[in-house]
């Protein structure tokens, strides 16, 4: 992450953090493909020290030199054309949001310009605060590439109502599933909100490793939690824009509630998140439940069902 070398971001090349995350990107996309997956041939007798892709094999399946593909993966990405791009990203088998992470470090690993580093808190225009409010039916949010709750609806409130347990502000849900204790009760997917929720960080990084609040939101992580250590090693990035939440209300108990996920219009680095559930679904009947009880609570900060024990210990993994 930025500043891995000089904390102060003093006297560096500000180019050598996505050179290293270019080094390890690659370095684990290689491992993850076996020759056999990739179409090349094994001889017998053949000893392999690695599982995955030898440099020299991903070089020979994007129609480059061994040499280039190296200096490259070593993250030196001056004048890469979109055809080594593409070469690279169909050797190792890359999806949608992986090459776009590519693109995104070779973009930066690029650039001579200095770090630029966003505001410290960012703001929603006060017309879509409006559009939430007038979604009464829809548990709806506006969220920051960093997972930052920036604005919700009543109901959405209600149904976050374990997030927003946590005093501090803006409720971020990383910092919930990873530090808070509920996060498995309230995922009842746990193990892939958590897989989605690095991955998420680890694609804003690559757009941004100079964001002060993501480096720190990454360090905290960190610090606090092994399961996300773990996790952020991988490297793994991902497009979340659609699919089904399994979460357990302390209130009105299991909702079922697909989710799609839209760009807010001026500012690309929030998106609105909404929830819907199946129409005469026991879903749709606890949504109901939610929106009457938050209909009776309206400071559902004040009202949120009490947290006993809400930070996990650091050293501790999520069941």
């Amino acid at each position: 992450m930025a500043g891995r070398n000089d904390p102060n971001g003093t006297n560096r090349d500000i180019r050598d953090d996505f050179r290293a995350e270019i080094r390890e990107f690659l370095g684990t996309r290689r491992a993850r493909v076996t020759p056999e997956q990739a179409g090349l041939p094994l001889y017998g007798g053949e000893r392999r020290r690695v599982t995955g892709l030898r440099r020299e094999e991903v070089a020979l399946l994007a129609g480059i030199s061994s040499e280039y593909y190296t200096r490259l993966e070593r993250g030196n990405a001056t004048g890469v054309s979109e055809s080594v791009i593409e070469g690279i990203a169909q050797a190792l088998q890359l999806d949608e949001a992986e090459r776009i992470h590519l693109l995104d470090l070779l973009r930066g690993a690029g650039t001579t310009r200095p770090p630029r580093r966003r505001p410290a808190q960012q703001r929603v225009r006060p017309t879509v605060q409006r559009v939430l409010d007038s979604m009464t039916g829809t548990p709806a949010f506006i969220l920051s590439g960093r997972g930052d709750i920036l604005a919700a609806n009543h109901l959405g409130r209600a149904l976050y109502s374990p997030v927003y347990a946590d005093p501090v502000r803006p409720p971020n849900n990383s910092r919930f599933v990873f530090l808070d204790t509920h996060a498995t009760e309230f995922f009842r997917d746990w193990d892939q909100v958590a897989g989605d929720c690095v991955a998420m960080l680890r694609a804003e990084a690559g757009r941004d490793l100079y964001d002060r609040r993501l480096t720190d939101l990454i360090g905290e992580l960190s610090t606090r939690s092994a399961e996300f250590r773990h996790r952020w090693a991988a490297h793994n990035v991902r497009m979340h824009t659609t699919g089904v939440k399994l979460l357990h209300h302390p209130v009105v108990g299991d909702l079922d509630l697909p989710f799609e996920t839209f760009p807010v219009g001026g500012d690309p680095s929030q998106f609105l998140l909404t929830y819907t559930a199946e129409p005469h679904s026991l879903s749709q009947d606890a949504l109901n439940l939610l929106a009457s009880w938050a209909t009776d609570n309206e400071d559902i900060e004040r009202s949120a069902p009490a947290n006993d024990s809400k930070r996990a210990d650091s050293t501790e993994t999520p069941d």
